[in-house]
């Protein structure tokens, strides 16, 4: 994980956040890089519940949602973690990773042992802790003013149901989906970007009658999971737990979570639930609307089940860096770091290099660049030499480099470089664009499985 921080802030992926201030503890900022992979995420789960599927809409509900809200859906009461604090190093832990010995967690002063091993620990009684943040609304705070920040995108989508079964000519089976901030006061985030206070979640709610709710739990699971696989993550770094009886939330039926093999061990990507009909009865109670569907063929009216696949855009952006992440021999003595992530999720498509900088050849590179632009995330590239050109773009992820040389000035070809088996081409410069698109909407197979 060490090497992967590193990376992140040498190449302008993500550093700290407020760090010409000392920083701000599990906050973090995302570069040009960062933002334009973890866009990329977004934009492939996207292209996974809108492109390619026909029964599921889009929505962007708001972060500051009405109080009662959170009091439907159990977060006032419930949304809480058991904490205990340290009174000798002030530390704050939860105390079911304490139980569970994560090996994430360590006492400050004495980092090989767990919260509470060390000689000079004390440790409190579990007490829980909500992981609502709370702020006001208005001039004046007072107790009529209290709103939160969202701990989940989902309760956004449960409160629009009626608006989108007016409006979007759908009805059940079909899903919501939303990519969205939601903020949890977490007691011990860390281990970089994968547990945060401030964080991205990719949810979508599916709304089916309840007799076909069984059916499609099973089927949101795989093509949730595939989904992982299709853009290139490992198989043997993946697996799917179900949740034990005593895991599962009260309005659970049944709970699965993709995880990931990280550096950390095995930790939760993405859960899907089958949330049944909790949700939408309990804010139905509260609001006093009913929040169901008439089927004017069968004439029944019922309530429909949930089934909810929960992403983090975050965790999904660290798994695939830290499954594409490869340290790699190419040469006796020289190692390159490599990304090597799937042509649709890396941040720069291509970058084109004039191999020198004079006799035309940055203006005809540049002039390549224009061109491929306009269709991809493309970066123009002079500085250093033409090995540490690539090496930059290899750590970058980008997989293709296009140099202009003496060659080109002559005969209008490039040499087009593929960062993960390392060959060259020549290739017609007017040939580029419909090669490489044709490239990136080709199906990829990480080489890490040779």
């Amino acid at each position: 994980m060490d090497k992967i921080v590193a990376l992140c802030k040498r190449r302008g992926f993500i550093f700290a956040s407020s760090e010409i201030y000392g920083g701000v503890g599990s906050t973090y900022d995302y570069g040009h890089y960062g933002v334009l992979l973890k866009t990329n995420v977004k934009n492939e789960w996207w292209r996974a519940m809108l492109q390619e599927r026909d029964d599921v809409v889009a929505l962007d509900s708001a972060i500051l949602q009405h109080p009662k809200v959170w009091e439907a859906s159990g977060h006032l009461a419930g949304f809480s973690d058991p904490m205990v604090d340290c009174r000798v190093c002030k530390g704050r832990f939860r105390a079911d990773h304490i139980e569970e010995r994560d090996a994430s967690l360590a006492c400050p002063r004495k980092p090989s042992k767990l919260p509470g091993e060390g000689g000079e620990c004390d440790l409190t009684e579990a007490r829980d802790f909500n992981l609502m943040f709370e702020t006001t609304v208005g001039p004046v705070k007072d107790s009529g003013s209290v709103a939160y920040l969202r701990p989940e995108t989902a309760q956004g989508i449960f409160i629009n149901f009626k608006n989108v079964l007016q409006f979007a000519r759908k009805k059940p089976p079909f899903g919501i989906a939303q990519v969205g901030k939601s903020f949890r006061n977490e007691i011990t985030p860390g281990n970089f970007i994968f547990r945060t206070r401030e964080f991205e979640q990719m949810e979508m709610e599916f709304f089916c009658p309840p007799d076909e709710v069984d059916r499609f739990y099973q089927e949101w699971r795989d093509a949730r999971f595939d989904w992982y696989v299709k853009l290139g993550i490992r198989p043997d770094h993946l697996r799917m737990r179900d949740h034990d009886a005593d895991e599962l939330s009260h309005y659970s039926s049944g709970t699965a979570d993709v995880e990931y093999f990280f550096p950390i061990g095995w930790k939760e990507l993405e859960g899907i639930a089958n949330r049944g009909s909790f949700d939408l009865t309990q804010h139905a109670s509260h609001s006093g609307e009913k929040l169901e569907y008439f089927d004017p063929q069968t004439k029944e009216r019922y309530v429909p089940h949930v089934i909810e696949p929960a992403a983090g855009a975050d965790r999904a952006t660290l798994a695939f860096l830290v499954d594409a992440y490869e340290e790699e021999e190419v040469a006796e003595g020289d190692v390159r770091t490599v990304l090597k992530l799937h042509p649709r999720l890396a941040p720069v498509k291509v970058a084109v290099c004039p191999l020198v900088k004079k006799d035309g050849q940055p203006e005809l590179a540049r002039e390549i660049f224009t061109t491929l632009r306009g269709q991809m995330q493309a970066e123009y590239d002079e500085g250093g030499s033409i090995g540490k050109r690539y090496r930059r773009q290899d750590e970058i992820g980008t997989p293709w480099c296009v140099t202009v040389d003496h060659q080109t000035l002559e005969d209008r070809t490039v040499t087009l470089r593929d960062r993960d088996s390392l060959e060259q081409e020549r290739v017609a410069i007017d040939d580029l664009p419909a090669l490489l698109a044709g490239r990136l909407a080709a199906p990829w197979t990480t080489p890490k499985l040779g």
